[in-house]
């Protein structure tokens, strides 16, 4: 079995997916927009004017794979109950990352050493995804 977080961005995915890429180095692996389905779509599922935002993408950080969407595109996301957690290799890349993902997100722990890591915080980034960050070195 293999579990993926799967996350909706409601209409700013494309946005999600430039500010991964630049701030964690993230590669979009596939990326599919509402306008390329091979199929035609079931009347209302795709909002008026969302045809080129995304139905589907792939994301890989690291290891590992993300997936998103574009979903119903509300412009509401709404990211409760969870946080990916960032293993990063040393406490000068977890500052680095930390940093780049509270722009314009919100510190919910500073960065900080524990008993498990040199340093380890938490920030919602801008898009409203928790994320757990620390260095395991």
């Amino acid at each position: 079995m293999k579990v993926q977080p799967y996350l909706f961005f409601d209409g700013r995915c494309e946005e999600a997916l430039e500010f991964y890429g630049k701030v964690l180095g993230a590669e979009v692996t596939m990326m599919m927009r509402f306008s390329d389905s091979p199929e035609p779509h079931q009347p209302g599922m795709v909002p008026p004017g969302a045809e080129d935002k995304i139905m589907h993408a792939n994301l890989r950080i690291g290891d590992t794979e993300v997936m998103a969407s574009d979903g119903r595109c509300t412009g509401q996301t709404n990211f409760q109950g969870f946080s990916l957690a960032a293993a990063v290799p040393n406490a000068a890349e977890a500052e680095r990352v930390f940093a780049a993902l509270g722009e314009g997100g919100q510190v919910q722990m500073p960065l900080t050493k524990t008993f498990w890591s040199p340093s380890f915080g938490m920030v919602a980034d801008k898009f409203g995804v928790s994320w757990m960050v620390m260095a395991v070195a």
